[in-house]
């Protein structure tokens, strides 16, 4: 049943304060109740004792003892005298003289003397003391009785004083404004502390009913776990709060085990590298790209009111395969444009050779022109015999053409059509082809070499340039994303060729690095094994 059917409120913070005012008035009902009780018990032991102190002290008085000894029963009796002096001094509600027959010697009722007492003084006569609360003529009373003790030693008698119940009851009834006045200031300051807990929850619910609440945080789960974006939140510590599916998929992370990774640090989740600092914030900025296994992510950390941070993860591994496309297209076109003119002159070239009838001559150049082409292909073909391989460095052979950069295959270069994944090596071959004719280019003598050969099943790649090399203390630094030495292009960020080929050599098992080529320049070195069948 909701609580609207109840008739409670709605709003969370209102059943809070009404939860927690009626849990305080519930304990201070429950502490004035066992307050009280033990307080009515102690009020009756107190009266017990007094009667039985004063029937001590009665009973003390040698001159009652030998009154009764030496009286007969009656008002006038000196028993009957120092009994109601007692009572009048102290307060009691009676003084009653007792003999061993249990007969009333004195009493503040003077015709009731001479009678017996209406209670058993069996205990008292035998020698023992007794409290008790019990009715009698009188009313209900706290009652002490002693044994009346002769000069002898021989019990002669009895005391029995009572002190009047209603008196005990009083003092009770008395100490309850006290006690309510402390149990009302205990609720209003549990009242006070209620509400100003209450303000606080209100502000930090954004004054939500707990239905809200519920519908906010299952709307939450199902949109974290259905979008498209890899999301990660952090506590304040750096650990893990929440892993959406998508991240889980983006990072390589088994989805099955995304609930186990709630409390552990990110370091733990995802191993040290560029993603946890980036994730973690020891790397800032926007749009940050890191590579994840084969993955090109985009990441933007957000940090939150608490001192967390809330992390998304975007894939641009297709989309940076496409810029890469786009860049070889755009040399190829360039390449192209500067054949068409090239083709233009050669063809004014060879008209200007037939009009002025030099046949031969004419013969000649096209032969030669023709055959540089051809002899490019061929050269590949025979060394390279993968199809995308060798188209790719026809492609890039003819580019460099244009641009003034010889580019060459090395003598050892032999590779055979059995490639496991030849898109995955034209991936290597063309980044680092890319990186050896921008860093050739502009030198006084600029080439590139390439190396392709096969050991057995394993494919050894070495792409060596002219330009002026990689400082050997940062060798290692040129394979982390984001590193580079130009001006990032409109379309896309420079730092990741180098990086996307290590990761996809690793992912083969195998292992990139950067040395120093014989000539001097940069000798970029990747062995794949199990890379041919």
């Amino acid at each position: 049943m909701s609580a609207r059917r109840l008739g409670l409120p709605r709003r969370a913070v209102s059943q809070i304060l009404l939860t927690q005012l009626a849990i305080a008035a519930g304990v201070v009902v429950l502490a004035t109740g066992l307050f009280l009780a033990p307080l009515g018990a102690q009020l009756d032991d107190q009266a017990m004792r007094r009667a039985l102190a004063i029937a001590q002290s009665a009973a003390a008085d040698p001159s009652i003892a030998a009154g009764l000894l030496n009286s007969a029963a009656s008002p006038d009796s000196p028993v009957q005298a120092s009994a109601e002096r007692i009572r009048r001094a102290t307060g009691a509600e009676y003084v009653v003289v007792l003999d061993l027959d249990g007969i009333r010697r004195s009493h503040p009722s003077p015709e009731r003397i001479g009678l017996p007492v209406s209670t058993d003084p069996a205990d008292a006569l035998a020698g023992r003391e007794v409290m008790e609360i019990d009715d009698g003529t009188l009313g209900r009373s706290a009652r002490g009785k002693v044994p009346l003790v002769a000069a002898d030693g021989e019990i002669v008698g009895a005391v029995s004083v009572g002190i009047a119940y209603d008196s005990v009851r009083d003092r009770l009834l008395g100490a309850i404004p006290g006690l309510l006045a402390y149990a009302g200031g205990a609720l209003a300051a549990g009242a006070l502390a209620a509400y100003l807990l209450s303000r606080r929850i209100q502000r930090q619910t954004r004054d939500l009913a707990f239905s809200d609440i519920a519908g906010l945080l299952a709307e939450r789960e199902a949109m974290l776990h259905s979008i498209r974006e890899g999301v990660i939140a952090l506590a304040p510590d750096g650990r893990v709060r929440l892993v959406n599916d998508e991240a889980a998929r983006l990072l390589g992370l088994a989805p099955d085990a995304i609930g186990t990774f709630a409390g552990r640090p990110l370091d733990d989740v995802l191993g040290a590298g560029r993603t946890a600092d980036v994730l973690s914030g020891r790397v800032t900025g926007r749009d940050l790209l890191t590579v994840q296994g084969p993955r090109v992510l985009v990441a933007n950390r957000r940090p939150t009111a608490d001192g967390g941070a809330v992390a998304t993860l975007r894939d641009r591994t297709e989309l940076e395969h496409l810029s890469r496309e786009l860049d070889s297209t755009h040399g190829l076109i360039d390449a192209l444009r500067a054949q068409d003119h090239e083709h233009a002159n050669r063809l004014h070239t060879l008209l200007g050779l037939l009009e002025l009838g030099l046949h031969e001559e004419a013969v000649e150049f096209v032969t030669e022109v023709v055959g540089v082409h051809r002899t490019t292909a061929e050269q590949v073909t025979e060394k390279v015999h993968d199809p995308l391989l060798a188209a790719l460095l026809v492609g890039k052979a003819t580019v460099a053409a244009e641009r003034g950069i010889p580019l060459r295959l090395a003598a050892a270069t032999l590779l055979p059509d059995r490639l496991v994944d030849p898109g995955g090596l034209v991936t290597i071959v063309g980044n680092l082809v890319d990186n050896a004719l921008d860093a050739a280019a502009g030198g006084a003598a600029p080439l590139v070499e390439v190396e392709l050969r096969a050991e057995g099943r394993t494919a050894v790649l070495r792409v060596r340039d002219s330009g002026p090399g990689v400082p050997a203390a940062r060798r290692e630094e040129i394979f982390t994303e984001g590193w580079s030495t130009k001006q990032p292009r409109a379309h896309r960020e420079r730092g990741l060729g180098l990086a996307l080929v290590r990761r996809l050599a690793e992912r083969q098992g195998g292992s990139a690095r950067a040395g120093e080529a014989a000539d001097g320049g940069a000798e970029f070195s990747v062995v794949l094994p199990e890379a041919l069948r």
